[in-house]
């Protein structure tokens, strides 16, 4: 999604935002990495009273501006602390718009009419860049297309917990977590002696008090749910290799082959590892006749930010986005159609 200013002069920088579930990456078009990266929280004020949510949040004048979002809404306790996005998905709007308004005029110091925006999905900076459709990439492996959406939602993309845990969880996760070859033998050799493999996590929260977690061998091997998401919800029963190839299989024959050779990994949950070799073994498994290749790089955790980045620094980016006055003259319906990507239905 790309929105454009009135005014013709397209000098200033576009800005790009990577809004995620737990984290908001944002910066300026031309950068390699984001200048700015928060978990994706806002802490309001709710008053005390009968009725629906929108209601206790009903206040006047400057009261209206008192929130905070990101790294400080996790330190205020008086205030309600609210997650707007979930599984990926925008449940509260409200509260998105207030996030946005602070992302834009406090964080990027920029005017929303001296600047171009994208909101940055790495799958279309694929597309824009690729001179042909077979050397696309196929990119965000929870997330490639709607039936990979609603088969791994639940086990890839959403998470909700306080934001205490939420920051213990990404250090445990990014430290000890890892993608095992054999499920069955990481368990035997925890069996064996289980002592030898706990870990002691050492951390201090928000209120600068030292925290300590111990996590064992059995909690190590979590991101195996990518493969078998039953463990973690008997609902969804198709892992993540199956998915990357069902995509794949759902494009024109002519394309499959290069698709194959570039699968490239996106996002800071597809950096455990060994993640890309699983990947890779678990594809291999039905035989195939044209090579498949799981890319791993170092842009591998800001990947999505980098794409909105390297498609708003082109020149012709300006040349597709949607300014103001024409979304004032066509309405909403003018956000399901871009030239880049077409219809979005």
């Amino acid at each position: 999604m790309a929105a454009r200013p009135a005014t013709d002069n397209m000098q200033l920088p576009p800005c790009v935002v990577d809004c995620g579930t737990g984290y908001t990456k944002i910066g300026y078009a031309g950068n390699t990495e984001p200048q700015f990266i928060m978990p994706s929280c806002i802490a309001i004020r709710e008053w005390a009273g009968v009725g629906d949510q929108a209601q206790r949040r009903l206040v006047k004048g400057v009261e209206d501006l008192d929130f905070y979002i990101g790294d400080e809404a996790a330190e205020k306790p008086n205030y309600a602390t609210k997650w707007p996005i979930r599984h990926g998905m925008v449940e509260d709007w409200d509260l998105m718009e207030k996030f946005m308004e602070q992302i834009i005029f406090k964080y990027l110091r920029a005017e929303p009419e001296d600047h171009s925006f994208l909101m940055a999905v790495l799958a279309l900076a694929a597309s824009w860049t690729s001179r042909q459709v077979g050397e696309r990439t196929l990119t965000g492996v929870g997330g490639t297309s709607p039936s990979s959406s609603s088969s791994c939602s639940e086990t890839t993309r959403g998470r909700n917990p306080p934001e205490q845990s939420l920051e213990t969880a990404k250090a445990i996760k990014e430290r000890y977590c890892y993608i095992c070859p054999d499920i069955v033998k990481e368990f035997s050799k925890f069996d064996s002696d289980p002592g030898k493999w706990i870990k002691q996590y050492h951390g201090v929260n928000a209120v600068t008090r030292p925290t300590s977690t111990s996590t064992s061998a059995t909690s190590v091997p979590r991101p195996e749910i990518f493969f078998h998401p039953e463990f973690a919800n008997p609902d969804f029963m198709q892992p993540i290799s199956d998915i990357v190839d069902e995509v794949i299989q759902s494009c024109p024959i002519d394309v499959r082959r290069p698709l194959y050779k570039n699968i490239v990994l996106s996002g800071g949950s597809t950096m455990f590892r060994d993640f890309g070799r699983r990947v890779q073994r678990d594809l291999k498994r039905v035989p195939k006749p044209m090579e498949v290749q799981v890319v791993t790089h170092h842009m591998q955790r800001y990947a999505v930010w980098f794409g909105g980045s390297m498609l708003a620094s082109t020149p012709e980016f300006s040349q597709v986005c949607h300014s103001k006055k024409d979304y004032d003259e066509i309405g909403p319906s003018i956000c399901r159609h871009n030239p880049v990507f077409g219809i979005m239905s």
